[in-house]
This record gives C-alpha cells, sequence and structure tokens, in this order.
C-alpha cells in the first residue's frame, strides 16, 4: 500500500513540509503524521496529530476556543465521512498535497484509506476545514445555521452536531464536541451494560432449558430403570415357566423312550415271525416250480415226437431234391441276371466318381452327394476354411462357429467329420470340448496343419472314401496323389450356410 503523509501546515502559513511515500501491496494511504511538526520559525503548530492521527487537545480555533481533550472517536468518523464525501467536489489543485492521491478515490475508498490524512488536514489546514464547512452548509444549511445562531436542535443526531461544530466552529463548538463524546461514552456504556443484561437473560433462559432438560432426562431414565425392571419380572416368569415346560418334556421323552423300546421288541417278534412265514412260503414256491418244470418236461417229450416226424419228412424231401440235381447235373452258382450288367457297385464307388456328374465346384449339392457315399471320412482344414469366411473374427470364435457348423453337419450326414487346426504356433495347450461327432485334432510343434491332414489321408485303408476340404493348392494335389478328393473350402462354407 502506498502512502502519503504531508507534514501539518502551522496556523501561520507556513509551507508544509515535503511529502513521504512508501510503497505496499494495497492501495495508497495517507501515512501518520508525526506529532509536533515544526514551522518555518521552529515552533511547533497548534493543534498537530498525536502518533495515532487524533487531535491533540488544546488546538485552538479562531474564536480563541481549543477541544479539552482528543476528538470522540464516533465524532471523528462522522467527521471524516462528510470530509470524504465532499473531497470529490474540490479540484485536485485546491486540495492539499497529502490529500491529492485520494482525489479520484470513491467517497468510500477515501473514508477507508485517507481517514487519517483527512482528520489531520482538517485540523491542520483551516482553508481546506472551510471548504469542507461550505459543502456541509449547502448540505445541511438549517443545522447549520442553528449552530451559528448559538441552538442545538433538539431532534437531530448529537453525532452529526458535534461534526458539524467542528467543522464550522461556531461560538461553544467545543463544548458540543465534548458532550457529543460524553454522550457516545454513555451510549456505548448504556450498549453495553444492555448487553450484558440481555446475555445474562439469555444465559438463564439456556440454565432453565438445560434444567428441564436434564429434569425430563431423568424422568426417560426412572421410566426405562422401571420398564426394564418390569421387563427383567417377565422374563424370570418366562425363565420358569420354561424350566417347568423343559421338566415335563423330559419326562415326556422318557415315556416315549420306553414306549419306542416297547415297539422295536415287538417289531423285532413280528419281524422273525414273518421270517418264518417267508421261509414257509419260499419252500411252497420252490414246490409249485418243481411240479411246473416237470409238466413242461413233458409237454415238451411230447412235442419232441411230433417234431421228429416232422423233420424225418423234411430231410427226405430234401435228400430227394440233391438227388434230382445230381442226376441233372445242375452247376452250383449264386448268381443272378442282375448281377450280370456293368456297373459300379456301392461298397466300390469313389470320390472321383462324382466328378463326372457335371457340378461347379461351389455348388452345395455336391459336398451332399460325396457325403452320401457309404463310409466317407470329412477332413477339414480348420484355419483354411475360418479365415476364408470369417476372417475377421479372433481365432477361438472361428473355431467354435466351424465346430457348430460341423457338428450339425455330421448329424445329417452320419459321416465321420475330422477338423484339423494348425498347433504349431500355440503357447499353450487349448482348452475345448469338441462337439459331439466332431474329431478336433491340433498339429504338433514343427507340424503344420497341412503335413497333418496328409498323414491322416495315408492311414485310411485302400479304397476308403476320403474328402478332404481346403482352398490351398498344395494341400489339394497331395491329398489327390494319396487318394482322397479335394474341394474348396467355399463350398463347406456354403453348405453351412444354406444349413
Amino acid at each position: 500500500m502506498a502512502e502519503a503523509a504531508n507534514a501539518p501546515t502551522g496556523t501561520d502559513g507556513t509551507a508544509p513540509a515535503p511529502v513521504r511515500q512508501t510503497q505496499d501491496a494495497g492501495p495508497v494511504e495517507a501515512a501518520e503524521t508525526a506529532p509536533g511538526a515544526e514551522d518555518g520559525n521552529g515552533e511547533t503548530a497548534p493543534g498537530a496529530e498525536d502518533g495515532n492521527g487524533e487531535t491533540a487537545p488544546g488546538a485552538e480555533d479562531g474564536n480563541g476556543e481549543t477541544a479539552g481533550r482528543a476528538l470522540p472517536e464516533g465524532v471523528r468518523r462522522r467527521v471524516v465521512g462528510i470530509a470524504s464525501d465532499a473531497l470529490g467536489g474540490i479540484a485536485p489543485g485546491e486540495l492539499p498535497a497529502a490529500l491529492r492521491p485520494y482525489a479520484k478515490f470513491t467517497a468510500a475508498r477515501r473514508a477507508k484509506y485517507a481517514a487519517t490524512a483527512l482528520a489531520a488536514a482538517l485540523e491542520s489546514d483551516p482553508a481546506f476545514r472551510v471548504r469542507i464547512a461550505e459543502r456541509l452548509r449547502l448540505g445541511q444549511p438549517d443545522l447549520v445555521r442553528a449552530l451559528e445562531a448559538g441552538t442545538v436542535p433538539a431532534a437531530a443526531d448529537p453525532m452529526d452536531v458535534a461534526a458539524a461544530a467542528y467543522l464550522v466552529r461556531p461560538t461553544g463548538w467545543a463544548r458540543l464536541v465534548e458532550e457529543a463524546g460524553e454522550q457516545a461514552e454513555r451510549v456505548d456504556a448504556e450498549g453495553v451494560a444492555a448487553e450484558a443484561a440481555r446475555m445474562v437473560e439469555k444465559l438463564q433462559e439456556e440454565l432453565a432449558e438445560v434444567r428441564s432438560a436434564a429434569r425430563a432426562e431423568l424422568d426417560r431414565h426412572r421410566a426405562e430403570s422401571e420398564g426394564v425392571r418390569r421387563e427383567a419380572d417377565s422374563l424370570r416368569k418366562k425363565v420358569r415357566s420354561l424350566e417347568a415346560d423343559t421338566r415335563r418334556a423330559q419326562a415326556e421323552s422318557r415315556r416315549l423312550a420306553a414306549e419306542l423300546e416297547a415297539a422295536r421288541a415287538a417289531a423285532a417278534a413280528e419281524r422273525g415271525a414273518a421270517e418264518v412265514e417267508a421261509r414257509r412260503l419260499r419252500h411252497r414256491v420252490s414246490e409249485l416250480e418243481s411240479a411246473v418244470e416237470t409238466g413242461r418236461r413233458t409237454a415238451r417229450e411230447g412235442r419232441s415226437v411230433e417234431d421228429m416226424r416232422l423233420r424225418l419228412l423234411l430231410d427226405t424231401v430234401l435228400q430227394s431234391a440233391q438227388g434230382l440235381q445230381r442226376e441233372l447235373a445242375l452247376p452250383v452258382t449264386a448268381l443272378r441276371p442282375a448281377d450280370l450288367v456293368e456297373a459300379v457297385e456301392p461298397g466300390s464307388a469313389s470320390p472321383h466318381d462324382v466328378a463326372r456328374r457335371g457340378l461347379a465346384e461351389d455348388d452345395p449339392a455336391l459336398l451332399d452327394q460325396l457325403l452320401a457315399i457309404p463310409q466317407v471320412h470329412l477332413v477339414v482344414d480348420g484355419y483354411n476354411v475360418t479365415k476364408t469366411g470369417y476372417p475377421q473374427l479372433p481365432l477361438e470364435q472361428q473355431r467354435l462357429r466351424l465346430l457348430g457348423g460341423l457338428a450339425m453337419l455330421a448329424q445329417r450326414t452320419q459321416a465321420e467329420v475330422t477338423c484339423v487346426f494348425d498347433g504349431q504356433d500355440l503357447d499353450v495347450p487349448v482348452i475345448m470340448a469338441p462337439p459331439r461327432g466332431v474329431r478336433v485334432r491340433f498339429s504338433r510343434t514343427g507340424e503344420t496343419a497341412d503335413e497333418l491332414i496328409r498323414r491322416m489321408v495315408r492311414a485310411e485303408p485302400q479304397g476308403r472314401p476320403v474328402v478332404v476340404v481346403s482352398a490351398d493348392k498344395e494341400v489339394a494335389d497331395g491329398v489327390r496323389k494319396a487318394g482322397a478328393r479335394p474341394v474348396a473350402s467355399v463350398l463347406l462354407l456354403n453348405r453351412l450356410s444354406r444349413s
């Protein structure tokens, strides 16, 4: 905060002392005037401020009156407020040097930051005080005229009267200022006493409330204690009742145990009698079964005589037919006329025979005809099919989707289905449950799925129909040499999408 202090100007009109300024973080504020500032003749100007910015007692006005004591704080604040309001209407060149930095401030900021400088200027610069008094005269003419006439308005605020008297300096102004200070002290004392009385009354009310709350809490505790006592008496009665019930239950338990023991003895006796009866009945059943078996044997012996006669007659007929065959010299043969027609038997049909039908390589009907061959084995190059049909899915989702379709295909065609995946780059074993009807295999480390497929084809017996699904030309050529029928991956994808 920048402060500017101007040494008080003596009543003889000597030039003001040089201005001292200090730099701070806040707005510009006037520094306090050093007490006892001297004029050009080495004499101290009357009415100079003390170190707190208050007017020293004994300051004289033009009438020769002096303030009997320091200006009361309330009067001082009222005087500073009037001066700060009037300061805006005075040209900066007409202001004392100490007040010029505050000329552009608002009235509120001047009252806050220039209070000390305003008080010092009013006390030390009569011309400035007269200007402020003229401004006051324009603002409150009735009050000023009453003071100059020597009367004090009855309805006027004592502080306003004292501030106006200090600025206008009519006859008896020092007395008015002193009376205002005394009245302010009395008002403050009365306010303190009233506040103390209100505080005592408030404390008494709070004490009464605390006592009332304490009595209510004591009554509540007594009621709770009474309730607890009654509950304890009730619990004691319940405990005695439960003890009596326990004794009755124990007696009933002993009675039931005796009855149970008697029932067990009776049940054991009945069980023994039942076992004797069961043995008797089993012996009777054995006798009846022996009688039935004897009857059946007798019936079989009677029927065997008739069977013997029929067998002799049949043998005679057969021997006559054989004799006729020998007599005619007929050859023994199992051939039929249809057996002599040239065609491909179902058991000897090859997957390569299906290619003669003229179907397109991507026609799902071609795969249906291949899978209709008896005992056909369908071998699928797994990743070759999935990366052809849905490469955007993760490998795990590709496997699950392909195996789900192959499971439905195996269920409908009853063909043997094997799906081979490349496992040489796997870091860990694949945990999965193969679907029903589909054999799932991964190639070993260092071996590709193509090599595993060729080994599977070579492991099949000669003449077994094998169909290999792969779009890899190298795989197709290798399995074709081994006797298998290669088909494109798109053929299987079309067949599965149709399902």
